[in-house]
């Protein structure tokens, strides 16, 4: 059971996300769909507070002394994250969203698609559905790759 409370809070972590926990999991022998399940709830909390709050809190602390720069590279992280997907987009904006998330890259992810979407002012219950679709997409991939590496480290 404490193994799937660190699957669930590794998957919390910002930039590290269903990304590191599912391969965690993995490397634990934990099983694969609880621990899929685990991980993309996990991944998927913190996304209301993303969406609701970070832009308020990310704006409020760019000109603060000891967190300015941290808070202006997020704020600038997600503008471009933003701006990217949108320009590549166009109308297909939430399938993009969902296709950013999804796709396990650096960079990428739940709290980057959602604080990009807030910051694109889209429509929270809409881009959350597709945030989700990208987190799942994600696990499985992540999932595929898992089971690849470990499989292979098995059979050595």
């Amino acid at each position: 059971m404490k193994y799937y409370l660190y699957v669930l809070l590794i998957s919390m972590v910002p930039l590290i996300e269903l990304r590191g926990a599912i391969p965690f999991a993995t490397g634990f022998g934990l099983p694969l769909v609880e621990s899929y399940i685990v991980a993309v709830i996990g991944n998927m909390i913190p996304v209301p507070f993303i969406f609701f709050f970070a832009r308020k809190i990310l704006e409020w602390g760019k000109d603060k002394k000891y967190i300015g720069k941290l808070f202006t590279f997020c704020l600038e992280k997600g503008n471009k994250a933003g701006a990217k997907l949108k320009s590549k987009a166009g109308r297909g904006l939430y399938i993009a969203l969902m296709l950013f998330v999804g796709i396990p890259l650096p960079g990428t992810g739940a709290w980057t698609g959602t604080l990009a979407a807030s910051l694109l002012n889209m429509d929270f219950k809409k881009s959350t559905v597709y945030v989700m679709f990208g987190v799942l997409l994600a696990g499985v991939i992540m999932l595929l790759v898992s089971l690849g590496v470990f499989g292979a480290v098995t059979a050595l």
